[in-house]
């Protein structure tokens, strides 16, 4: 059963969020026992107290739950599957070549592109992309078969 809201604690949390950042940076140290942050983002800074207090007051997720969710993004989030990440080799440190771009959405995605009026859609392969029923190796190529010149397709595209 949860427990009821201390409202210390809240109110700590909100004078926080109206304080200088170099007050919450000092709060940062003191909750983390570190000298200096990671960042210097107001907002970030303060979630990051506001969490790390609550979990001091209530105590953090159950490790049943932290499992679960560790689970759950193994298995469905796009974001932070290792299984879409390139793949560098340890002993070389090189990229492994079947490895995909992280910078492409995942397979199956479509995007869109404005150019001259005209709405253009190319959906994201496991190996390239497919634009008007034909498939492409890379973007570059689609960019080219729509402008008539030489694009970088993430330029174009953007994804």
């Amino acid at each position: 059963m949860a427990q009821a809201p201390d409202n210390s604690l809240i109110t700590e949390i909100m004078a926080l969020k109206k304080a200088s950042l170099e007050e919450i940076k000092a709060k940062y140290a003191e909750v983390f026992s570190q000298d200096t942050p990671a960042s210097n983002n107001k907002i970030f800074l303060w979630r990051k107290i506001a969490y790390r207090l609550q979990e001091n007051q209530y105590g953090g997720l159950p490790e049943a739950t932290q499992g679960r969710i560790a689970e759950l993004i193994d298995r469905y989030d796009p974001v932070n599957n290792k299984s879409l990440r390139p793949v560098t080799e340890p002993e070389t440190g090189k990229r492994n070549a079947s490895a995909r771009d992280r910078r492409l959405p995942i397979p199956g995605a479509i995007m869109k592109k404005e150019y001259k009026g005209r709405l253009y859609e190319v959906k994201v392969l496991e190996k390239g992309f497919e634009y008007e029923g034909q498939v492409y190796k890379t973007l570059s190529s689609i960019a080219k078969a729509i402008t008539g010149a030489h694009w970088n397709g993430f330029l174009f595209f953007n994804p």
